[in-house]
């Protein structure tokens, strides 16, 4: 007997059932248990095999459909075993680059077709970097890799099959989808995509997090994220924008703008004290200074630049000394810092200054009813878990047992662990995804690693990045940094790992190397703290500037990274609407 799956895309109705034992159709993406015996007399089936409608257990493979002249169907040891990667940010994209395509087949499941190195989106914002720089396409990874464009909308832990919605047509697929209020749900308001399964044989969940708006009024509708490479456009379009209104020659009548109405638009309010704010604070002062103070010099005097943070002060993860100097340096450069305000509403102004000029009017808890004006906010205040991390702990799936028994009702039940802080996956310290089970039994004969009576380890579901906990390490912080070194650790396990099977005693566990923060503070300053040292000033700016372009994932943008910041220092940043 051989236990198959049908291959993702492909429709089941096209197999008769007579090909299945006991005459049974199972739905699309379900194991199939096919007789081999029968093989030779299904014409058809041999057509199935050529067209690739199966996906074949690791060590099964066909090498014949000529059957009738007694060739054998089968051979082993030749499929690679099917990884399939949720996420193409830090986690899931370092894994996929690492993971050794010789002995695994690589499949991607992203919203998005390429790669985003935050740490300079905030420079393509403001046009010292162009948008491609930052960028590394999943597809052009060595060696071939699997992608699938779409949202990952279920996962069968049972059956090894992932339910995924295309989104190769969405207008969101360049930009931070945020979703509604603090439940966590996405906007479904726009028509989905059509749906279908893929299958795995070990799955890398790393799905990321979502920007966390505290289900504050108007944030959503009103305001700027900086997550993707279509936010930081979106910015780019709206601050040349505003320049541009304000700088006509109005004509006297009611569509004057008055000295205070330019000061509103020309107001930019980043709500977020962590280093995202405060890099794109500073990459917005050059700009302005070096570039469009030439082209508007009128403009100058009402330009206004704010950072409000709800902690009693910005950059947290430093420690007080280079806070301060960072605060010191936001002084200089007339950035204005305000600490301890609690945002609640965000909304467009009245009349034609919010219809058409599209003024925005913020609430703060300090104020009372006055409103603060402002041209753009740009929010940066936290992460919010993945709504399928969500949906995924919420639910309780049948265990993954042996194909000779996989009854659903003999399958015990589980749910994942979480962390009931976060809401993050529990995950040990080889980042396999601990569940609950009902019964110390419910091991038995199962695809899982039994650990205690309660708690078991699935051992073909890893989970990475901002989505992971991992038990003895709670406190790891949700950065690029965590992320990529959670994904080479796991492929390092999986390279090395014996048919699939990973040797745990001999295998260390993750531990996070610390290499240091750091944070751009604009004219060529920066400042990093790292476990046994500290710069401030153009040292750090140097340091800053060269560990980003050592990181840069291509050649290609290890090059194009340095000619861009040369082309911006010699002619300016770009500053072309299009």
């Amino acid at each position: 007997m051989w236990h198959l799956r049908l291959r993702t895309v492909r429709p089941a109705g096209r197999l008769d059932s007579g090909y299945m034992d006991d005459g049974q159709q199972k739905r699309y993406g379900q194991m199939v248990t096919i007789n081999a015996s029968r093989l030779k007399s299904q014409d058809g089936f041999h057509h199935a095999l050529r067209e690739g409608l199966f996906l074949f257990p690791p060590g099964v493979h066909p090498v014949s459909t000529a059957g009738l002249d007694g060739e054998k169907f089968f051979h082993h040891n030749d499929r690679k075993e099917r990884v399939v990667i949720l996420g193409s940010g830090w986690a899931g994209y370092s894994f996929a680059k690492d993971l050794d395509p010789e002995k695994y087949e690589r499949i991607v499941i992203s919203p998005r077709s390429y790669f985003v190195f935050t740490p300079l989106l905030a420079s393509t914002a403001v046009g010292t970097l162009e948008f491609r720089t930052v960028l590394e396409p999943i597809r052009r990874l060595d060696h071939g890799i699997g992608f699938h464009q779409g949202w990952a909308q279920d996962i069968d832990f049972a059956n090894k099959t992932i339910r995924v919605e295309a989104n190769a047509n969405a207008d969101s697929a360049s930009k931070a989808v945020v979703p509604i209020g603090q439940g966590g749900q996405l906007n479904q308001t726009t028509a989905r995509g059509a749906a279908f399964d893929v299958t795995y044989d070990k799955l890398v969940i790393a799905c990321g997090a979502y920007s966390q708006t505290f289900g504050i009024e108007g944030v959503r509708e009103h305001a700027n994220f900086l997550r993707d490479v279509g936010d930081a456009r979106r910015i780019r379009l709206r601050i040349l924008s505003l320049f541009e209104q304000c700088a006509y020659p109005y004509p006297m009548g009611s569509d004057t703008l008055t000295d205070e109405d330019r000061a509103n638009l020309l107001h930019f309010a980043i709500v977020g004290g962590g280093p995202t704010g405060i890099e794109f604070s500073a990459e917005l002062h050059d700009l302005i200074h070096d570039d469009l103070a030439k082209m508007y010099p009128d403009l100058l005097k009402f330009v206004k630049i704010t950072v409000y943070d709800v902690s009693p002060k910005v950059l947290p993860m430093f420690d007080q000394a280079l806070s301060k100097y960072a605060m010191d340096a936001f002084k200089r450069q007339h950035i204005e810092i305000r600490t301890q305000h609690n945002i609640e509403r965000v909304r467009l102004a009245d009349g034609k200054l919010g219809s058409e000029h599209g003024e925005l009017k913020l609430k703060f808890k300090q104020y009372g009813d006055k409103e603060v004006g402002a041209g753009l906010v740009v929010w940066s205040t936290g992460l919010m878990a993945n709504p399928l991390i969500k949906q995924l702990a919420a639910k309780e799936f049948a265990i993954p047992i042996s194909p000779e028994d996989r009854a659903e009702a003999r399958r015990p039940k589980a749910k994942l662990a979480t962390d009931a802080r976060t809401g993050g996956i529990l995950v040990d310290e080889h980042l396999r995804v601990r569940i609950e089970t009902q019964t110390a039994e419910a091991a038995k004969g199962s695809e899982i690693v039994p650990t205690s009576a309660s708690n078991s380890l699935l051992r073909d579901v890893f989970v990475i990045g901002d989505a992971a906990v991992i038990e003895s390490q709670r406190t790891l912080p949700k950065t690029a940094q965590v992320a990529a070194q959670q994904a080479i650790h796991i492929a390092k396990l999986l390279n090395k790992a014996n048919e699939g099977v990973i040797d745990v005693k001999n295998a260390p566990g993750f531990k996070f190397r610390n290499w240091g923060v750091m944070t751009y503070l604009g004219s060529w300053k920066a400042i990093h703290q790292g476990p046994r040292d500290e710069l401030r000033g153009w040292a750090a700016w140097v340091l800053w500037r060269s560990a980003y372009l050592a990181k840069s994932m291509s050649l290609r943008n290890k090059f194009l990274v340095p000619v861009y910041w040369l082309v911006s220092w010699v002619f300016g940043r770009g500053i072309s609407r299009f």
